[in-house]
């Protein structure tokens, strides 16, 4: 397929899924039950971070998630007690547990008391080409509370060669403006060209069969492979292109 052929074929599919269909089935309807901007990013980061696994059971967790947040996810960010998080501890997704789950709420307070809240430590870092060396500093200013270990697996490191797809995702869902009412645009202090495509099975197959990545392996290389290739089809906006990708590999099984 010629490049204008595959750049009209990838619209099209771009135009079919990214629409208010696409939240009924997809772990972003957990945001968009919120309408306050800290809401909106607190639980999509929350939502993001437990996105692996069955979608479904994932909606069902992060459903329950922003319940033991009372509803008000930036609320009890900034002004829990101690005590209040002991009803976190029953908590689990897959290997994300209770404490880890504390560990994000208390490493959430400080990122919002301290550095002035996500978009401004992820902004504050953002190269010109690029948020992946910003995903890894948020990491480090994420853990420079005291912290437990194990919890450190849970935010991914790009600089570590992971591809990061879960807070990739997540930034998606905050920056791109999509105009269609699925992807938030709420983060306008970063532009939607520095986007990485979230990178996994799904969409990493499907990119592959499309001639837009040859690395076998869904890591940080790939990541740049194929960013590199969905720029050259849409600069302004690349992770459009995420749609078709996803909904090719998980809705059409191509």
């Amino acid at each position: 397929m010629k490049k204008a052929e595959l750049k009209e074929f990838l619209d099209a599919k771009v135009s079919q899924y990214n629409n208010p269909k696409f939240i009924e089935s997809d772990p972003i309807q957990i945001p968009h039950k919120f309408s306050k901007k800290e809401d909106i990013e607190i639980a999509g980061f929350l939502t993001a971070t437990i996105s692996w696994g069955n979608r479904k059971s994932i909606i069902n967790n992060a459903n329950r998630l922003v319940e033991l947040l009372d509803n008000s996810p930036y609320d009890f960010i900034i002004n829990h007690k101690a005590s209040d998080l002991e009803k976190l501890q029953p908590f689990v997704h897959r290997t994300f547990n209770g404490n880890d789950c504390m560990q994000f709420i208390k490493s959430l307070q400080h990122i919002y008391i301290n550095h002035n809240g996500l978009e401004a430590v992820f902004e504050k870092h953002a190269e010109k080409d690029s948020l992946q060396e910003s995903i890894s500093k948020f990491k480090s200013i994420f853990f420079e509370i005291e912290h437990l270990h194990r919890t450190l697996k849970h935010v991914s490191d790009p600089l570590k060669n992971s591809a990061a797809k879960r807070i990739n995702m997540f930034l998606r869902w905050m920056v791109r403006n999509d105009n269609t009412g699925v992807d938030f645009g709420i983060w306008e202090s970063i532009s939607p060209s520095l986007l990485s495509c979230p990178l996994d099975v799904h969409s990493g197959n499907v990119a592959r069969k499309l001639g837009l990545l040859k690395r076998k392996q869904n890591d940080a290389k790939a990541l740049l492979e194929l960013d590199t290739s969905l720029r050259k089809l849409d600069a302004k906006d690349p992770v459009k292109y995420d749609f078709a990708l996803f909904g090719l590999g998980v809705f059409e099984g191509f």
